[in-house]
């Protein structure tokens, strides 16, 4: 064998692990973007729970089951919070639970409504102002009993 048909037989060698390598750095960026993205989710879903039982709400979702729900963006709920048909949506949440012309508009219970503000302050601060702006319309009072 010549050392050309050698040198030819090895850049393919050489090519193959190019190949390789670079795959395994495309891998290893995208392991560690995920893994971040992970663990910021975790420390927003933490924060949450605690600004949550700071605020005193009793039952607390699992941290983990927010940080799925929520991620790191906060997911629908930073999704134009303040918005005309996110209001809606809510306002018809709050209601007496009925459906058709046995519908009717309630007073929300105060801490109901403030849980979202929550939810909002830790995930998306930019919006918090005009959501709290939309509450200032709303009928408020404390009206579950603990």
């Amino acid at each position: 064998m010549s050392r050309t048909e050698m040198a030819a037989r090895h850049r393919w060698i050489y090519i193959g692990a190019i190949v390789v390598l670079v795959g395994m750095v495309v891998v290893g960026l995208l392991t560690y973007t995920q893994q971040h993205a992970t663990n910021d989710s975790y420390r927003k879903a933490a924060q949450l729970s605690d600004d949550l039982v700071a605020a005193g709400y009793p039952a607390v979702p699992d941290q983990g089951q927010i940080a799925r729900l929520l991620g790191t963006d906060g997911g629908a709920v930073c999704e134009n919070p303040a918005g005309a048909l996110k209001n809606a949506l809510w306002k018809v949440n709050l209601s007496n639970g009925a459906t058709g012309p046995g519908q009717r508009p309630i007073v929300a219970d105060a801490r109901a409504v403030e849980a979202e503000a929550i939810v909002l302050n830790v995930y998306c601060p930019d919006q918090l102002d005009a959501f709290r702006n939309k509450l200032d319309d709303l009928e408020t009072d404390d009206t579950v009993n603990n």
